[in-house]
């Protein structure tokens, strides 16, 4: 899933942009992406079902 919606076709020149999209993505994956093995929730909205 990383590869196909963050990596492939892209690239970056030096390790900044390359953290700085990352650190986008994972928040955008952990806070946005619904996950249907999570019951149809985001990361941090089953973590918050869970505790």
């Amino acid at each position: 899933m990383f590869k196909t919606e963050f990596i492939q076709g892209r690239n970056f020149e030096t390790l900044c942009p390359l953290c700085q999209e990352l650190a986008n993505y994972v928040k955008w994956f952990n806070n946005q992406q619904i996950h249907g093995s999570l019951n149809y929730l985001t990361p941090v909205e089953f973590q918050r079902q869970t505790l």
